[in-house]
């Protein structure tokens, strides 16, 4: 006997109110995202596994244990895309996209990780993205965190979502800082959990934000970026903060929010919520001007960010932002005679903007009380009269919806 194949673990088929909640974080995207004029972008579901292995860095988790990559039939290794940055980044270098610097654009779609499942956490999974291009000024970071404080209050779920904030600084104060780290970390390698003494010597930044209890009691008294900040380090930061206080956009200084790549620059942002279990951050990103050159381009300064749509989907439909709308208007063929009009009818009016569905299978007896149990708004049966099919307005009250209506169908009597 055959059996159904079952959907690949850490997939979902999305349904329903998750789907609703799902378009609305979408839709109130695109919607912020043309008011702050960034350029829509299409980019592929997947690229040469170097587009990703140079960005993200061949000791990152996600480069060693998590990428989807596969030699397709001509022998090239390619790789489903982990995140959105790097591909932007590559179509920045190759199709002449550096003629419209400063480059706002924006996207979302499907990205692929192999990792073990969680709430909000899928081996495919949806994000939105926005990035700025070709901008080293810091004004190019407050005008994105300001579109993602907008981008979570049009939502409705910026109560109890706050935006932690902390700098890298520049080329030389990150060098100092994490030399200074690694001196202070090799003090107490034995103590250390066994990653943070793996990333001691490649990558010690990352220490600072590690989860294991074991070593909290040494990230506590690790050297702080603030000691190793550069006068310029200094002035760009002051600058990101002054914006967001002449925006309104509160935040918290996070000194162990860290990006342990050693492109990423300056501003560092995450926006964190306990709402969703340990999984608490819905958006994040940061300013990486090292990207270009480290995938063969020149040094280009860009900042951006991302956030999960599943994570703000989630946390739309605890707050109950998205409710279903009540049908507009339903038809109820009563004559199969008159199926010919009520066809015309409801193509107008969804011409017209008006939703609307007919009934028009099954006995003709029923149909009007079948009409009635939908709930819409304004209820129009379909019959013969004097031998001509005629459009009969059911529902009770007078309403716009009911005038709309009326008033598509009054231009098609026959």
């Amino acid at each position: 006997m055959n059996t159904t194949p079952q959907a690949i673990r850490g997939t979902q088929d999305i349904f329903g109110a998750d789907a609703e909640a799902f378009a609305h974080v979408v839709e109130t995207f695109e919607r912020v995202r043309k008011l702050y004029r960034f350029r829509r972008v299409e980019m592929p579901v997947f690229e040469k596994t170097a587009v990703f292995s140079r960005s993200l860095g061949e000791t990152t988790d996600v480069v060693s244990k998590e990428m989807y990559s596969f030699e397709d039939r001509g022998g090239e290794s390619l790789t489903l895309r982990p995140e959105f940055t790097a591909g932007i980044a590559r179509a920045y270098l190759t199709d002449g996209w550096k003629q419209y610097a400063p480059l706002k654009v924006a996207t979302h779609g499907p990205l692929f990780r192999y990792e073990r499942p969680q709430k909000g956490r899928y081996r495919q999974f949806h994000q939105i993205d926005a990035e700025v291009i070709g901008a080293a000024e810091p004004l190019a970071d407050v005008e994105l965190l300001v579109m993602a404080d907008q981008l979570l209050k049009e939502l409705g779920i910026a109560d109890g979502v706050t935006l932690q904030l902390n700098t890298l600084g520049d080329a030389a104060s990150r060098d100092a800082w994490r030399a200074a780290l690694v001196e202070y970390f090799r003090d107490h390698r034995d103590s250390l959990s066994e990653d943070s003494q793996d990333r001691l010597e490649r990558n010690p930044l990352r220490i600072l934000d590690s989860k294991d209890p074991r070593d909290k009691p040494f990230t506590a008294d690790a050297p702080r970026i603030d000691d190793f900040l550069s006068g310029q380090a200094q002035d760009f930061f002051g600058a990101v903060t002054q914006g967001l206080a002449a925006a309104s956009v509160d935040f918290v200084r996070a000194p162990a929010l860290v990006r342990g790549l050693d492109y990423y620059r300056h501003t560092a942002f995450e926006f964190v919520t306990d709402r969703l279990g340990a999984q608490g951050t819905v958006l994040g990103g940061g300013r990486y001007d090292g990207l270009m050159a480290a995938l063969g381009g020149p040094e280009t300064p860009a900042v951006g960010w991302a956030a999960g749509i599943e994570r703000l989907a989630m946390l739309v439909a605890d707050a109950g932002q998205v409710t279903e709308t009540p049908l507009t208007a339903i038809l109820a063929v009563e004559d199969d005679a008159a199926l010919g009009f009520a066809i015309k009818a409801v193509t107008a009016l969804r011409h017209q903007g008006i939703d609307c569905e007919m009934i028009a299978s099954g006995s003709p007896r029923k149909r009007f009380d079948k009409a009635v149990k939908s709930g819409a708004l304004v209820l129009v049966s379909f019959g013969m009269k004097d031998g001509l099919p005629a459009a009969n307005l059911r529902s009770g009250e007078t309403s716009a919806e009911r005038l709309a209506v009326e008033q598509v169908l009054v231009s098609l009597r026959p």
